[in-house]
């Protein structure tokens, strides 16, 4: 994925204002990027959980995630991590179920998912697997007037980013990347340092093509602070 550095994102600064609004996940935000062959190496959920998925639940209290990508985790690792955040009394991630949406608003989550999936392998009538979990996550919280989704997928993000061009119903959807995210951690303190660069690498870092287009870690971060560094209290 091809990093953004151009201009501030206004809904990272949002959260930086303010960090208790409603954050929306997609599945990749979950589980444990595995990026083998192009390494020798994954990343184990355990490892995952104490350097990313601790962190960012104890940053940010109001995470959520559709009912479609907890369906997506059923049977591998972090079913059994998001089912003990959804016990925890109170809870700990907000599920967003379909059955809270009246008639009207089922009429306008339908129409919204005609317009996600044509640029998507998810086909409604099919309800197949594929782009399920990112577009019944998206047209859920357009339809509730939620702000933010959680992405680390060029194309669910192209899906907000491109709204109003691909007339996708998204306009005032905002998209928040993972490395935004990463960032965010380390200039609050929130996470180990050395955890997030090297989740970092490997997320963006990893590949020939990806250090030809994306910036290291420390111009990385150089930018990131001149970009945001004024938000930040």
């Amino acid at each position: 994925m091809k990093i953004n550095l151009e201009n501030p994102n206004p809904a990272l600064i949002s959260i930086i204002e303010n960090p208790e609004q409603i954050i929306t996940l997609d599945a990749n935000f979950l589980i444990a990027p595995d990026r083998r062959p192009i390494t020798k190496r994954g990343i184990r959920f355990e490892q995952f959980t104490e350097i990313w998925l601790d962190p960012i639940f104890s940053a940010f209290p109001k995470l959520a995630i559709h009912e479609a990508v907890y369906d997506e985790l059923v049977g591998i690792s972090p079913q059994n991590y998001v089912e003990a955040k959804r016990d925890n009394d109170p809870p700990e991630i907000i599920i967003h179920m379909d059955s809270s949406l009246n008639e009207v608003e089922k009429v306008l989550r339908d129409a919204i998912e005609t317009r996600i999936s044509s640029h998507t392998k998810y086909e409604p009538l099919l309800d197949n697997k594929d782009d399920r979990g990112e577009v019944k996550s998206l047209s859920y919280i357009a339809v509730k007037g939620l702000l933010y989704f959680a992405a680390n997928d060029h194309n669910a993000i192209q899906l907000i980013e491109k709204s109003e061009e691909w007339s996708t119903g998204l306009d005032n959807v905002q998209a928040i990347k993972m490395y935004e995210l990463i960032y965010y951690l380390c200039s609050n303190d929130l996470a180990d340092k050395t955890a997030m660069k090297m989740l970092y690498k490997y997320q963006y870092y990893l590949t020939d093509r990806e250090k030809s287009t994306n910036p290291g870690w420390g111009d990385f971060s150089a930018i990131m602070d001149r970009l945001y560094e004024s938000y930040f209290k």
